[in-house]
C-alpha cells in the first residue's frame, strides 16, 4: 500500500512538471510556488463499543499526504493519502493528536486536535451463581453484560478487606466459604474506562449436618464443647489406619468431669432401622472409656448413652455403639461425646482425642447370606428403571417419592433358612392402574398378596435367584423375565433375578423386563439367627479331634485324653466367628505346629498364614449344612485338611475352605472335611 501511495505522488508530481515544462518550455516555477497545506484537521469517530477503537481521517487544504502522531506514546502512523484514514485503539482518555500535511512539493504544516476517547457502562449485568454439587461450601460464579471488557468479584461485600478477583469475559470462577450463613457477593463489570456497572446478589451457604458425617464438608459451628472441652476440624495427624484428610478433635480440659463435645444435627436421627452408630476413635492411651449419649433436641432428658473401652495407644480404631434398645417414639437429634466421664482433663496431649466417620448402620444378627427379612432401602434412588444393567436414568424413586410410598418401603421379603419365600405386605401397599389400583396406597391385590405359597433358589456362582410360586416377587410385582405385566392374571409361576451383596446387609436384585432394567436395593431388616455366631474351642474330650474314612469314623487317628493333655496349647485356640459375618483364628503365642509347617510336632509359636493373621469372614448355608470359610490361612481344626487334599506347605494354603457342620445342641457343633478320602472330624463346644 505505502509503495503505490508513492507511486500516485510521483506520477502526479511527474504530470505536474510535464505540463509546466510543456507550458512554459522547461520551468519548474509553478511547483516551487505551491504553498504549504492550510486548513488541517481530522474526521474523529469512536466505535461506541467500549473497544477504544477510534477511526481518524485527516483533511486540509493542498495535501498530498499525512501522518498522525497519535498523542499516546504509540510510534506514529504511516504516511496517508489524501481521503485514506487510520485506525488506532485508545485507552479512556483525552489526547491531543499531531497531524502533519505534506503538499506535492515537500512543503508540509502542522495542526494539533483534542480526541475524547469515553466508555459508556455496561449494561444488563446478569449474576449466574450456583452451590457446586459436590461441596455445598463451594460457589460458582459466571457473569454477562453489554458494553464489559471484564468483571471483578466480591463474594463477601461484609469483608471490607476482600480484593476483587478478577473474572474475564466468558469465564467462570470459583469461592470456598469457610462456614455456612448468608452472603452478599457483588460483580463489578468493568468498562475498560472509568465507568462500571454493579450488581449484588444474596447468597445462602448451608451444609445440612447429618449423619454419615466424614468432617470433610462439615459445619463445625455445630460441633461444641462444655465443661472446658474444646472442639475443632483439623487436618488428620495420623493418616495411619485412617486415610482421612478431616478429622474432629477434642481436646479435654477442666474445671467439669463432665466436660463433653456435642453435635447437633440438622434432623432428628431415624432409628427405624438402623440403630448401630459406628465411629472411628484416636485416643492416645488404651483403656479409656467412652460414651456416646444420643438426646433429644430441645429436652436433655430424653436420652440414651452407652460406653465402651477403647484400645488406644495413638492409634485408630472403630467402635460400635448399638441402640436397638432406644426408644424409637422420641426424637434425637444431638452427639454427645464424654471422654473419660468422671475425670478432669487437663487440656494436653494424654486429653486429646480424635474422631472421625460416624455412620449409622443396621444391628449385625449375625446372619450371612441371603436368609433373613429384608426391605426396599428407604432412600432416593433405591428403585428405579433403565436401558441397561446399573442404570435408572428412565425414572426412579426420589427421596419426596420415598416419603410417599411409605406403605410400600415396609413392605418385608422374607427368605427362609428352608428355602421358603414370602412377601409381607402388612393390610396396604403401592398398588398400580394395571392391578386394578389407584398408583398410590391401597389394599394388597392378588396374586401379588403374599397369599401363595413360595420358596425361593439361590444360584451364588451364576448371580441369581429364581422365586417359585405364582405372585412372588421383589420390588414391584409389575417386571418379570422380558416384559411388564398387563394384569394380575398374568403373573408367571417363576421369575429370576439378578443379585448382587453389596455388603453383609445390603443386596441388590436386577430384572431385564424386555430391555428395561428395573433395579432394586435391599437392606436386611430382621433378625436372623445363624447357629454358628460366636467363640468357639475344641471340646477338651478324647475323640473331639480324629481321622477316618468316612464321616462319624476317627478309627484311623484320634486324639485321646492323654493326647489333649500334651496338646494343651491347642485346645485353647479360639474359632470366633462374628455377627458380622467376619472369623478369626485367634491362637494366642502358641498353638500345635507340625512339620510340614517347618514345626516339630509340638507346642511352637504359630506359623503364618495359620496364625489368625488373615482376615477373614463366613458364609453359612443351612440347606446344605455347611459353611464356607473365606481368608487365606483361615481354618477350623487344623489347618492341614483342605478339599480335597492335605497340605504339604504352608504356602499351598487356599483362599476358602467349605466345611460340613452339624449341631448337637446350641453349644455343640461338629464339623467334617473330606480331604480327598480322609475325613477330618471336630467337635467344638461355644465358651
Amino acid at each position: 500500500m505505502k509503495a503505490f501511495k508513492y507511486i500516485i505522488t510521483a506520477i502526479i508530481l511527474s504530470t505536474l512538471v510535464w505540463s509546466c515544462e510543456n507550458d512554459t518550455f522547461g520551468e519548474t516555477d509553478f511547483v516551487n510556488g505551491i504553498t504549504a497545506p492550510a486548513n488541517i484537521s481530522a474526521g474523529v469517530n469512536v466505535t461506541p463499543d467500549n473497544t477504544g477503537l477510534t477511526k481518524i481521517t485527516p483533511t486540509s487544504d493542498g495535501a498530498a499526504s499525512y501522518s498522525i502522531d497519535f498523542g499516546d506514546g504509540s510510534e506514529p502512523s504511516e504516511s496517508l493519502t489524501a481521503g485514506e484514514y487510520v485506525e488506532h485503539i485508545y485507552a479512556e482518555g483525552t489526547y491531543e493528536i499531531k497531524i502533519t500535511a505534506t503538499s506535492v512539493n515537500g512543503k508540509s504544516a502542522t495542526n494539533t486536535q483534542t480526541i475524547n476517547v469515553s466508555f459508556k457502562a455496561p449494561e444488563n449485568l446478569v449474576i449466574n451463581s450456583e452451590i457446586d454439587g459436590t461441596n455445598p461450601f463451594l460457589l460458582n460464579v459466571t457473569a454477562s453484560a453489554n458494553f464489559a471488557s471484564s468483571y471483578l468479584v466480591y463474594f463477601d461485600t461484609a469483608n471490607p478487606d476482600e480484593e476483587g478477583t478478577p473474572l474475564e469475559i466468558d469465564g467462570a470462577i470459583s469461592h470456598e466459604y469457610q462456614g455456612v450463613g448468608e452472603y452478599t457477593i457483588k460483580v463489578v463489570a468493568l468498562s475498560g474506562g472509568t465507568t462500571t456497572t454493579e450488581l449484588e446478589q444474596l447468597i445462602t451457604i448451608s451444609a445440612p449436618v447429618e449423619l454419615p458425617i466424614d468432617f470433610e464438608l462439615f459445619d463445625d459451628s455445630v460441633f461444641i464443647g462444655f465443661g472446658g472441652a474444646s472442639a475443632a476440624v483439623i487436618d488428620n495427624p495420623d493418616t495411619n489406619g485412617n486415610d482421612s484428610a478431616m478429622v474432629g478433635q477434642i481436646v479435654k480440659g477442666g474445671p467439669e468431669v463432665w466436660a463433653g463435645n456435642v453435635i447437633t444435627l440438622s434432623a432428628p436421627i431415624d432409628f427405624s432401622i438402623k440403630k448401630v452408630i459406628n465411629v472411628k476413635v484416636w485416643s492416645p492411651r488404651s483403656d479409656g472409656k467412652l460414651v456416646l449419649k444420643i438426646e433429644n433436641l430441645d429436652d436433655s432428658t430424653i436420652n440414651i448413652e452407652k460406653e465402651i473401652t477403647l484400645s488406644g495407644n495413638s492409634t485408630w480404631e472403630e467402635v460400635t455403639f448399638d441402640f436397638s434398645d432406644i426408644d424409637e417414639s422420641q426424637s434425637y437429634q444431638k452427639l454427645v461425646f464424654f471422654f473419660d466421664f468422671g475425670a478432669v482433663g487437663d487440656g494436653g496431649t494424654d486429653w486429646t482425642f480424635y474422631i472421625d466417620d460416624i455412620t449409622q448402620n443396621i444391628p449385625s444378627s449375625g446372619a450371612t447370606g441371603l436368609p433373613g427379612q429384608w426391605i426396599m432401602a428407604p432412600e432416593g434412588g433405591a428403585l428405579g428403571v433403565g436401558p441397561a444393567f446399573g442404570d435408572t436414568s428412565w425414572w426412579n424413586c426420589d427421596d419426596a417419592c420415598v416419603a410417599e410410598r411409605a406403605c410400600f418401603y415396609d413392605d418385608i421379603y422374607i427368605f427362609g433358612q428352608d428355602g421358603s419365600f414370602k412377601n409381607d405386605l402388612g393390610t396396604e401397599t403401592w398398588t398400580e392402574a394395571w392391578q386394578g389400583g389407584t398408583d398410590s396406597c391401597g389394599t394388597l391385590i392378588a396374586p401379588h398378596d403374599g397369599s401363595n405359597p413360595a420358596t425361593y433358589t439361590y444360584d451364588e456362582g451364576a448371580g441369581t435367584i429364581t422365586l417359585n410360586g405364582v405372585g412372588a416377587f421383589i420390588g414391584i410385582p409389575k417386571p418379570y423375565n422380558g416384559g411388564e405385566l398387563a394384569s394380575p392374571a398374568d403373573a408367571p409361576a417363576s421369575i429370576t433375578y439378578n443379585i448382587e451383596f453389596l455388603d453383609n446387609d445390603t443386596i441388590s436384585f436386577t430384572i431385564d423386563a424386555g430391555g428395561a432394567f428395573w433395579h432394586y436395593k435391599l437392606i436386611r431388616a430382621g433378625e436372623v439367627t445363624t447357629p454358628l455366631t460366636g467363640t468357639w474351642q475344641m471340646a477338651q474330650e478324647g475323640g473331639a479331634l480324629g481321622v477316618g474314612p468316612a464321616n462319624g469314623d476317627t478309627s484311623w487317628w484320634n486324639c485321646d485324653a492323654a493326647c489333649v493333655g500334651v496338646r494343651a496349647c491347642y485346645y485353647d485356640d479360639l474359632f470366633v466367628f462374628g455377627a458380622d459375618g467376619s472369623f478369626q483364628n485367634v491362637l494366642g503365642t502358641e498353638t500345635w505346629t507340625e512339620a510340614w509347617q517347618g514345626g516339630a510336632d509340638s507346642c511352637g509359636a504359630p506359623v503364618a498364614p495359620h496364625d489368625g493373621s488373615v482376615s477373614a469372614t463366613y458364609t453359612y448355608d443351612s440347606g446344605a449344612g455347611t459353611f464356607t470359610l473365606n481368608g487365606k490361612g483361615s481354618f477350623i481344626g487344623i489347618p492341614k485338611p483342605v478339599n480335597g487334599a492335605e497340605l504339604t506347605s504352608p504356602d499351598d494354603a487356599p483362599d476358602a475352605i467349605i466345611y460340613n457342620v452339624t449341631f448337637d445342641n446350641d453349644n455343640t457343633m461338629n464339623v467334617s472335611i473330606d480331604a480327598g478320602g480322609a475325613f477330618w472330624q471336630y467337635k467344638l463346644v461355644k465358651i
